[in-house]
């Protein structure tokens, strides 16, 4: 047998005998509750106009609700966001080290492309005091919170505060006393599109399933088969990870149209991981768009009741529901 063949007899041993609860049946859809807060500042020289107004970037409603039916999609209908509260600030955020923008200054930067302020971090621990985040997650009043705003706004893509926080794209925030839960800060930049919003949610899936994993070794931990590509693993690629497709070769090469073999279609009928490779090219998933990747990499998830190995064979579960992550 070829050293790929029996890479494959092990795999296919080790899911064997991995005490697997067999069924494709659909998990019940949950519905988290978002507060959302946009960062929005009105430019007085130019009318009283918002500032993504002036610079024609998108709109940040319209951005959210594109977001929320890419992931209802792309989670068979698993992932419902509610946005039970939405409040729109008329100001810049206060960065870590105390520095503000102004309009005009902003406005400048960004058109001259020069002098934007270092560091750029935002001020999480007042960010969660003005907006009163905590006793809104205590008072079970909220789940998540979404921050949207201009670019050099100062935000991680995504953040985990509470008790046991931990890396989620970045450290866990400090500075958090009287939390009861643990939750996720998003943080959207709507000069940018849906896609970017995906791949944020993207890297909150890898951040967070690698520590569901973390205690797996070898053949048993089955999310790092999951994002097994090409490049690392010549021939027996899966879905690769949200920068890297089956075959790409660098950073966000998405638009590859180099073959290459996959068994990605296994995990469209997890827990059962036996379809054969196929050859397959970005071709697959949307021939360089970003959106479609993601899109595709998200659907490849597991998504179905019943455990294997002790870990639910729904991922999404722990994506968004953090008191259910061990």
């Amino acid at each position: 047998m070829s050293w790929l063949g029996k890479l494959r007899s092990a795999w296919q041993t080790a899911v064997s005998s991995a005490s697997i609860t067999q069924t494709a049946t659909a998990v019940l859809p949950v519905s988290p509750r978002v507060l959302l807060i946009v960062h929005a500042p009105r430019v007085m020289r130019e009318n009283g106009r918002k500032l993504h107004q002036i610079l024609g970037w998108h709109d940040p409603d319209w951005l959210a609700q594109q977001y929320i039916n890419d992931l209802r999609d792309a989670s068979y209908g698993y992932l419902n966001y509610q946005i039970v509260e939405r409040i729109e600030v008329n100001e810049f955020p206060v960065k870590a080290d105390g520095f503000v923008y102004d309009a005009d200054t902003y406005l400048y930067r960004w058109r001259s492309r020069t002098g934007f302020h270092i560091p750029d971090l935002v001020d999480y621990p007042r960010l969660l005091r003005q907006f009163k985040i905590i006793p809104r997650i205590n008072l079970d009043q909220i789940d998540e919170v979404w921050l949207m705003a201009f670019p050099y706004a100062g935000y991680y893509e995504s953040v985990m505060g509470g008790p046991g926080a931990f890396w989620c794209n970045a450290p866990p925030l400090g500075e958090i006393s009287r939390c009861n839960r643990r939750f996720v800060v998003m943080g959207f930049n709507y000069e940018r599109g849906v896609g970017e919003m995906l791949e944020s949610f993207g890297h909150r899936v890898e951040s967070i399933m690698s520590h569901v994993y973390r205690h797996k070794k070898g053949d048993a931990n089955l999310w790092e088969r999951f994002i097994r590509y090409d490049k690392t693993h010549p021939g027996v690629a899966e879905c690769g990870n949200v920068h890297f497709a089956p075959n790409s070769e660098r950073d966000y090469d998405w638009g590859n149209q180099r073959w290459v073999r996959s068994f990605g279609d296994s995990w469209l009928q997890f827990p059962q991981l036996d379809a054969p490779s196929r050859r397959v090219n970005c071709s697959e998933w949307g021939d360089g768009d970003i959106r479609q990747h993601h899109l595709w990499w998200l659907r490849h998830l597991p998504h179905v009741e019943g455990k294997t190995g002790g870990i639910s064979n729904n991922w999404w579960q722990y994506a968004v529901n953090l008191v259910d992550v061990q």
